[in-house]
């Protein structure tokens, strides 16, 4: 008999835990405090655009997900294709590495958190090393269309670009006037296309953002500035652009996505947006 109450009182114990567990207690490590975890659904916030801000949004997610527990969606359209998200309600944050147009501007925020050097990147194997903003306009609208005139071997000169939508495209056409005159061999969707399409043939040239350049290929100095950190904040590196949150202005964010929005906008940030090879703005 003994052994049979110790059973029930066993069995009514655990059933008390359990009770605790579904009313919000604190069990263990576990904070059921948090709505997050209390209602079953895990805090999310989701981003969407610029393929040249995917090492910021990824330094910048994996740093606020340790620390805060808050999972950050990146999906990697492109600048344009970021901003309409944000517009259509797609997404919680945009991503854009390029200014918003005007008719874009009506309604929506575009905040700089880094500044990003626009590399222009040729192949190892190539011998040029420094190039004016006059010869790479040149190059690109067809003026020039053999190395041999920009210093280099004689070789007809490969133009690699990216697609009409991408914010990259877009600094480096303005900076360099080049809009709607380029004439590409290839216009590739993505930073890490271009890249590997340079690298691969020796006689390309391409721009690509700086955070994104390894050693797969040559970034040239412009009018005898290499890119770097100090260059790009100095203003004396001259392509380069800003990388930019999208919210909408007529809408609150949500209180976690406001809250990630909150973290990247400071001081804290800039550490984490250096070692993504970006260069943090002032705060």
């Amino acid at each position: 008999m003994k052994k049979i109450k110790n059973i029930i009182a066993g069995v009514t114990a655990f059933s008390l835990l359990a009770g605790m567990t579904g009313c919000g207690g604190n069990i263990g490590s576990v904070d059921l405090t948090d709505s997050s975890v209390s209602s079953g659904e895990e805090r999310t916030v989701s981003t969407d655009g610029s393929t040249s801000m995917e090492s910021v949004i990824g330094f910048l997610s994996e740093a606020y997900r340790q620390k805060n527990g808050v999972k950050v969606t990146y999906n990697p359209t492109g600048s344009g294709a970021g901003i309409q998200a944000v517009q259509e309600g797609r997404c919680d944050i945009g991503l854009s590495s390029r200014e918003l147009k005007s008719e874009e501007a009506e309604t929506l925020n575009g905040t700089v958190i880094a500044l990003d050097g626009i590399a222009v990147i040729v192949n190892p194997q190539n011998t040029v090393a420094n190039m004016t903003v006059d010869q790479i306009s040149k190059i690109y609208t067809g003026e020039i269309t053999n190395w041999s005139q920009a210093g280099g071997d004689d070789a007809p000169i490969v133009c690699i670009g990216r697609e009409a939508a991408s914010g990259t495209r877009d600094g480096f056409e303005s900076v360099t006037g080049t809009e709607d005159k380029c004439k590409y061999n290839q216009e590739l969707t993505s930073t890490g296309d271009v890249i590997q399409t340079v690298a691969s043939n020796p006689n390309a040239i391409g721009y690509a953002s700086l955070a994104s350049v390894g050693e797969s290929v040559k970034a040239v100095s412009v009018e005898n500035i290499s890119p770097s950190e100090e260059t790009i904040l100095s203003g004396e590196y001259p392509i380069q652009r800003g990388f930019l949150l999208v919210t909408p202005k007529d809408k609150a964010l949500s209180e976690t996505a406001q809250a990630f929005y909150d973290f990247c906008t400071s001081s804290e940030a800039d550490e984490l947006i250096r070692k993504a090879g970006a260069v943090p703005v002032a705060k």
